[in-house]
């Protein structure tokens, strides 16, 4: 198997889902166990969690549509796996190679605490090492091939998360 070449055919069947929808899945996985078996009925009583979560929500929500934005903005593709046209290295692009993903897991975490609900913040690991063995190993292959030591400079210098 090919460095960056996803491990199974489930990761392969993953990759043609955007990315946006496995955080939806997953974080619906984690209501379904919520609902099942009432995993954070405990939260309730925590009245400043819907409030907070709000908070939270809005600021990943934002941070993601940033860095989409920015992606439209230089007419770029925002579709993992498919090759670059070009680098962005500006927006919250300067303090993280993956601001979308950044955004999209501080949405998720949001969302819970507006639903006081645990299981999906239990399953977010899960899509946190989805994203980091499956689709960011693929993207970064396909950023490396297109711009080479430009794009090792920024990997060197802007860390993948936070």
């Amino acid at each position: 198997m090919a460095d960056g070449e996803p491990a199974s055919k489930l990761a392969r069947t993953l990759l043609r889902l955007p990315v946006p929808w496995v955080f939806v899945l997953t974080y619906l996985m984690g209501a379904g166990v919520e609902a099942a078996f009432h995993i954070g009925g405990f939260l309730r009583d925590y009245n400043f969690l819907a409030p907070a979560g709000g908070v939270v929500f809005v600021l990943g929500a934002v941070f993601a549509g940033w860095g989409w934005l920015m992606f439209q903005r230089a007419r770029t593709t925002r579709v993992p796996g498919e090759t670059s046209t070009t680098f962005v290295t500006w927006g919250p692009y300067r303090f993280t190679r993956n601001p979308m993903y950044v955004g999209l897991s501080i949405a998720y975490l949001g969302e819970a605490g507006i639903l006081h609900q645990l299981a999906p913040v239990i399953l977010l690991p899960l899509m946190i090492v989805y994203l980091n063995q499956v689709v960011i190993p693929l993207e970064e292959e396909r950023l490396r091939a297109v711009f080479g030591d430009e794009y090792e400079r920024y990997r060197a210098r802007v860390r993948r998360w936070l």
